[in-house]
């Protein structure tokens, strides 16, 4: 399967979590509600080490690599989600998601300033249109 096929498959299933932790939010803090998915995320590393993963690939990695990695997950899977999960309680998911879906824009800056990646004019659009989206539903 190629690229454009598992980025649909993520975005499918992305699209829909928000849904389901909306409504499970609906009851609990957001720091619980953190620790519930967390996990829903164990049960996927447990599953991961016992069928996918081989021990040789997980010793193999180099520490440069691993603390990358490992600051990554704690950003987004931990403090990023704090900060969802406290939107997504307190606003409306039509809404919350969107925004927080915009990080593609910042990767985009980053990705500039620290991997030298090139600008091009359809980049360029698409960072106008992702503004104009977070602006449109800031304002309505």
């Amino acid at each position: 399967m190629n690229a454009f096929y598992w980025a649909i498959i993520a975005a499918l299933l992305w699209g829909i979590v928000p849904v389901l932790e909306k409504v499970g939010l609906t009851k609990v803090q957001p720091l619980a509600g953190l620790f519930y998915r967390c996990l829903g995320v164990l049960i996927g590393l447990f599953l991961l080490l016992l069928f996918l993963v081989k021990p040789q690939q997980i010793k193999s990695v180099d520490f440069r690599s691993a603390s990358f990695l490992i600051t990554a997950g704690f950003l987004a899977s931990f403090v990023a989600q704090i900060a969802f999960y406290s939107g997504l309680k307190s606003g409306e998911v039509s809404r919350v998601v969107p925004i927080a879906g915009s990080f593609p824009l910042i990767s985009f800056i980053l990705g500039i300033f620290f991997l030298s990646e090139s600008i091009t004019p359809m980049k360029f659009l698409g960072v106008i249109l992702v503004t104009m989206g977070v602006w449109a539903l800031k304002i309505g």
